[in-house]
């Protein structure tokens, strides 16, 4: 890229370079953050309701059973941000040190020729501008923070001529607040949610606590905290049971009385009137039904009360926590400490979705992106994908706890890269094993969106089902299944990563009826990776093979070891 070409804005900083002995952006007027459609006011004009579903996201309800329709992707109108003659000065005004080092090797990098040099220049801006990430994290949390800063932190967008006049427009129509409730997030709302302690820090022990002036018990006071989660999980559990019991107990009621008003009708005698006849043979057989209903429900019954005293007990525990913890000796809080904690976990994530020979520049440009709109990983886009594989593969986010499945959509972190492998970094919280939330981490600018968002899938559910299977992983269900498979093989390398590409293969190929996988893996994964049932419908219909494991099912579901 010429001079000619470069943002107005860049092309004055560096005739300032070349005037001084290095860019100063000090000078930059702190009104540009006070006033016009980038203020924080024009920012902030919905954040209570923007709020409102952050707090939605981050619980888990158990009766939700799909992801809702996403009815709307992009907005109608493009809106200004990028069109901001000031944005690159707003983007770096503020940020000391880090951005002076930003803005002296982007100058570098967008204006050499030699290919050597552009070569270094980049590998220094992938350090610089990590650095000047580091330092706005914290400010993530500032409602009044320029909407433009965390444009950058969410699109790796620091200078807008860097787009094409199409990807301008595109970027623009961006629906930037989350309006879908699903825990799907851009990096600037991740460390936002971390600060506000809805999030807690990822791979750790938990938010740490910062210490009283008078006293030393934050020891103690985490060790309430991680109570507390761990109780979470019981008083969810609990209430889910109760309600599905209680369901089991509203329908069983409703068939007996069914049986009961039928075994009470009896027509008139003909030539007895008014007299009437006796039970017919139809009736006879009720007694049997209707004393096999009231078994069923004492059974129900004592299940119910079971479930409502584990739940009273949750709830008073949970309130006996709250109270210690309300009354404590120290408040938690998340310090600079927690969110450099978290960053250097984020900065690690975003390593990982690129890989070791991927593309780890930073800053988005034309010249490395290659994603259609549909493909980029916008927050939409990502919940359309992950819509579509919850439909074909409906225990995707499922974990099963007493022998009841509970869908817990695990927490989304979507990273402005150019890499394309989507993972797992937790399959839940250690302190919350039955209700947490997961972290999967997905890469905005893949070549295949859906095969990233189909990787950080396959990873999470081997994880969870590992953690189910626990020390007999390699013996027990889908992981022990698929073990003693590739062992059989005689195949060497990393175990989950050959699931990972067999999940690829079984929801791209397979579930469209085209047979790549051989008859022993098919029927690990129609066990145990199961398509929905209509999809089953259809399959037998097209080839014997799926014929023949759809009548393994039935034959599986008539004995007792299903």
């Amino acid at each position: 890229m010429s001079d000619q070409e470069l943002d107005p804005t860049l092309a004055a900083f560096l005739a300032e370079t070349q005037e001084s002995s290095g860019p100063t952006l000090s000078n930059v007027s702190n009104k540009l953050t006070e006033t016009g459609p980038f203020s924080a006011a024009s920012f902030n004009a919905n954040r209570e309701e923007s709020a409102e579903k952050q707090k939605q996201a981050s619980k888990v309800d158990l009766s939700v059973t799909k992801f809702n329709p996403i009815e709307k992707f992009f907005e109608d109108k493009p809106m200004p941000y990028f069109d901001d003659p000031a944005y690159y000065k707003t983007c770096l005004t503020g940020e000391g040190q880090p951005a002076q080092r930003v803005h002296q090797v982007l100058s570098k990098y967008l204006t050499c020729t030699d290919p050597k040099d552009r070569t270094v220049y980049r590998q220094q801006m992938v350090m610089a501008y990590w650095e000047l990430v580091h330092n706005m994290a914290p400010k993530m949390a500032d409602l009044n923070l320029p909407k433009v800063k965390r444009m950058m932190m969410r699109f790796g967008v620091v200078l807008p001529s860097l787009f094409t006049p199409e990807q301008k427009e595109l970027f623009s129509k961006v629906i930037l607040d989350n309006t879908t409730g699903e825990p799907v997030y851009y990096m600037d709302e991740w460390f936002k949610e971390i600060a506000s302690g809805r999030l807690t820090l990822s791979a750790t022990d938990e938010v740490r606590v910062k210490k009283s002036a008078n006293d030393g018990g934050s020891a103690e006071q985490q060790h309430l905290m991680q109570l507390k989660s761990k109780n979470d999980g019981k008083l969810q559990s609990s209430e889910s049971f109760v309600n599905a019991k209680e369901s089991e107990r509203q329908m069983m009621e409703n068939e007996l009385l069914n049986r009961i008003h039928a075994l009470c009708e009896h027509s008139t005698m003909i030539g007895l009137e008014p007299h009437r006849m006796p039970y017919t043979d139809m009736q006879k057989k009720l007694f049997a039904e209707i004393q096999e209903r009231l078994r069923a429900l004492q059974k129900n019954d004592k299940e119910l009360a079971g479930y409502l005293k584990e739940l009273e007990e949750a709830k008073a525990v949970s309130g006996s926590l709250e109270a210690k913890i309300a009354n404590g000796p120290v408040n938690v809080e998340v310090n600079k400490g927690d969110i450099d904690t978290e960053f250097n976990t984020v900065r690690q994530m975003a390593k990982m979705t690129v890989g070791r020979q991927g593309n780890q520049f930073p800053v988005f440009t034309r010249e490395f992106y290659h994603s259609t709109p549909q493909g980029t990983g916008f927050r939409e886009n990502v919940l359309s994908v992950m819509s579509w594989i919850e439909e074909m593969d409906p225990g995707a986010f499922c974990r099963i706890h007493k022998n009841t499945a509970h869908r817990i959509v695990p927490y989304v972190l979507l990273v402005p890269t150019y890499g394309d492998f989507g993972f797992c970094w937790e399959p839940f919280d250690r302190y919350n094993r039955i209700t947490s939330r997961g972290r999967i981490v997905i890469p905005m600018y893949p070549r295949d969106l859906k095969i990233s968002v189909l990787m950080a899938v396959a990873d999470l559910r081997w994880q969870v089902a590992k953690e189910k299977a626990s020390y007999y992983w390699m013996e027990e269900g889908l992981t022990g299944q698929y073990y003693q498979y590739i062992e059989n093989q005689k195949l060497k390398g990393d175990l989950k990563s050959y699931f990972i590409s067999d999940y690829v293969l079984w929801l791209t190929k397979e579930v469209n009826g085209v047979q790549r996988m051989d008859k022993e893996l098919r029927a690990i994964f129609w066990r145990f990776v199961p398509f929905n049932q209509q999809k089953k419908d259809e399959l037998k219909k097209r080839s014997v093979v799926y014929q023949e494991l759809y009548q393994r099912d039935i034959n599986r579901s008539m004995s007792d070891g299903y």
